[in-house]
């Protein structure tokens, strides 16, 4: 866990670049890699002192790490937060958030519209120690305050979604967290701090997994929580240094790396999806697509407002199709047609991925859930890469043209 000084005369791209640990004694510009379980400690007072957290330092590599801390301290500024923790993977991250806010007979409100394995987190493994949910419409901001009971303890929003890119009120929703006397947690894996700072609109935590664009190669797995100073030390560290959810040396230090570039990976990347995403709706197999900076996306102006007036990378679309067989087998055949788009569940990576979100990423929910969620058995998803637009294109015209 790394907190970081205020920056408020640096933007965010610089940031990007500079915030960081300090040098070693050897006056590295490249920030250093320390691969290492456990430190020496110069006496056993000190040794006493640091691992009863009466003195900084570095006692043990689940505790704490030079490069783990340039991380935190980096994303931190980014998010404009005082403070951040990193963890193994994204998941881990909400799972450290949950254990550490959540106890049995406490409530949380979340969107039916977030990450499969989050409504699963979320709704069995913690419904079985006894934490109640309820789950609302994305973009209904009645529907979550009407959710709010006495025992709500979060409200935990992603925007945009995955895979249909709904986008809520940040701000809306904070209003309704803090009223009743709740957190309000956000997940910003989509748009990154590059496009959209929460903390602005008032949320209490980010959510990020670093495995997308905040590493942007789809080289490694890695997570992160954003907040204040206090959330940060005195409720999510305690929690972190008994389960262990660390981030490993080497992974944060890519990561590190890849938040040099996020601010103009992320500017292309959504200029790419935009052009792709106006085409699609040009092409005459596909019903609908999904994405915030079209002017047909529900919430385009609250988009536009929250988002730096970007759509992001990522987009979906809906085939046409006479019915939900049939619908899979036009997105089976989209996806098995695609050779410069890497047939990948994952997204954020500098190479363009496609998926089937229904029987993949949403695969272990009901259909009842998927329907309500929206995410139907013809949607296919597109993480849009660095590569030329005419070559995407060509690329599922390939599929498209012969349905």
């Amino acid at each position: 866990m790394m907190m970081t000084e205020p920056h408020d005369d640096l933007h965010p791209d610089t940031l990007a670049v500079h915030a960081a640990m300090e040098r070693s004694q050897y006056g590295e510009n490249s920030e250093a890699l320390f691969l290492t379980s456990g430190y020496v400690q110069p006496d056993a007072a000190t040794a006493a002192r640091r691992f009863g957290g009466e003195e900084e330092g570095y006692t043990y590599g689940r505790l704490g790490n030079p490069t783990v801390s340039s991380m935190e301290m980096r994303l931190a500024a980014m998010e404009g937060t005082e403070a951040a923790i990193a963890t193994s993977t994204g998941m881990s991250a909400i799972l450290l958030m949950c254990m550490a806010l959540l106890k049995a007979g406490d409530h949380v409100v979340c969107s039916h519209s977030m990450f499969g394995s989050t409504i699963k987190l979320i709704a069995s493994e913690f419904g079985k120690f006894g934490v109640q949910s309820t789950f609302v419409s994305q973009t209904d901001v009645a529907q979550w305050k009407a959710a709010v009971r006495p025992n709500t303890r979060l409200l935990f929003a992603e925007t945009p979604t995955n895979p249909l890119t709904d986008v809520c009120d940040i701000r809306a929703l904070a209003d309704i967290a803090h009223e009743a006397g709740a957190l309000l947690a956000v997940d910003n894996c989509f748009c990154t701090p590059a496009l959209q700072r929460p903390v602005l609109f008032g949320a209490d935590l980010i959510v990020h997994s670093g495995t997308k664009y905040l590493d942007g190669q789809g080289r490694v797995m890695a997570g992160a929580l954003c907040g204040s100073r206090r959330l940060v030390s005195e409720v999510l560290l305690p929690v972190m240094r008994s389960a262990g959810m660390t981030l490993a040396p080497f992974n944060a230090w890519v990561v590190l790396k890849g938040l040099e570039t996020l601010g103009i990976r992320m500017e292309a990347q959504s200029a790419r999806a935009l052009a792709l995403a106006q085409w699609l709706q040009a092409q005459p197999q596909v019903a609908r697509v999904f994405y915030p900076a079209l002017a047909s996306h529900a919430q385009h102006e609250l988009a536009m407002a929250q988002q730096s007036g970007k759509g992001g990378a990522v987009l979906s679309f809906e085939l046409k199709a006479a019915d939900p067989d049939e619908a899979r087998k036009r997105a089976f055949h989209v996806l098995d047609n695609s050779r410069t788009i890497s047939l990948c569940t994952n997204l954020g990576d500098v190479k363009s991925l496609i998926s089937h979100p229904a029987s993949t990423s949403h695969g272990r929910l009901t259909e009842a859930q998927r329907q309500v969620a929206g995410v139907s058995q013809g949607m296919v998803r597109l993480a849009v890469g660095l590569e030329h637009v005419a070559d995407l294109q060509a690329d599922l015209a390939r599929g498209l043209g012969t349905l």
